[in-house]
Formats: C-alpha cells, structure tokens, sequence
C-alpha cells in the first residue's frame, strides 16, 4: 500500500488500531524518518492519546487510553548487544497483557515475547512523502489480515 503524506501515516494508524485489541503487539520496522512514530501517533489517537511522541531517548512510553498504548524503540537496546532484552524487564506502569504494544526496531523482541504480531514494514516510495506499508501476519491472530 502507497501512503502519501504524514497524515496519512497517522490516519493508517488509526484505521490499524480498530483491528486491535490488549495482548496484541505490533512491530514497525523501517529507516529513520520512514514514519514509524507517525503511525503510532495516529493508533494513539483512536485510542483517545494524543501526546505519542518516539521514546527513543527513555526507550518506552505507557499511554493512558481507551486500551493503554505502551511504545518500544528497541534500537538502543538491541544495537547495545542485549539480546536477551524483553519489554518485560522494563519498569512499566501498564501491563502488557492489559494494552496494546508497539515496538520500533523491534522485530526479534516481538518473536520471543509471541508466536502472534503483526510486523508493519514501513520503506520510503519514490517522492519524499510517500511510504510503501506492508503488513507481515506472524501467527493465527494475524492470520490472513489486510487494510
């Protein structure tokens, strides 16, 4: 799918987030500035979360909302050699079981935690603003899904 602009990233998250539900973790894998964060700002925002900004610097972020939101960037984590990292070793709020996660960079993270994810593989298109989406089904949760 061709997204065209960063408000259509962000309106693709919302349509995204009415297929989800706790338990449920997305994984978003593209380059720096692909639009990963944009995507989960417009989750957050059919979740009722308006302030999705990327935790890249404090690593995770737990969201209050209709279902809690928590945001991973595993980057640092796992381009640091620990790859024995799980989202549950961090000292969150929010119970994973309890909300929705999405984890930047986060796609071996995602295998260890569930045999069920859906990988979002966000790649720029030929304009500046455009982005090619793919969405990758892990498991029977995501079997078959499609936008």
């Amino acid at each position: 799918m061709l997204v065209k602009s960063v408000d259509a990233m962000r309106e693709l998250g919302a349509k995204l987030a009415s297929h989800l539900h706790a338990g449920d973790i997305v994984v978003l894998r593209g380059n720096l500035g692909a639009g990963k964060t944009a995507l989960t700002q417009g989750i957050g925002k059919y979740l009722g979360i308006e302030d999705v900004t990327s935790p890249t610097f404090v690593i995770a972020r737990s969201h209050k909302g209709a279902i809690p939101l928590i945001h991973v960037d595993a980057y640092r984590l796992l381009d640091a050699g620990n790859q024995s990292f799980e989202i549950d070793d961090l000292d969150l709020d929010t119970s994973r079981a309890g909300a929705i996660t999405v984890i930047e960079w986060g796609e071996e993270v995602a295998a260890r935690m569930q045999e069920d994810y859906l990988l979002v593989d966000i790649s720029f298109g030929v304009n500046e603003d455009e982005r090619k989406v793919s969405f990758i089904s892990h498991g029977k949760r995501w079997e078959g899904f499609s936008l």
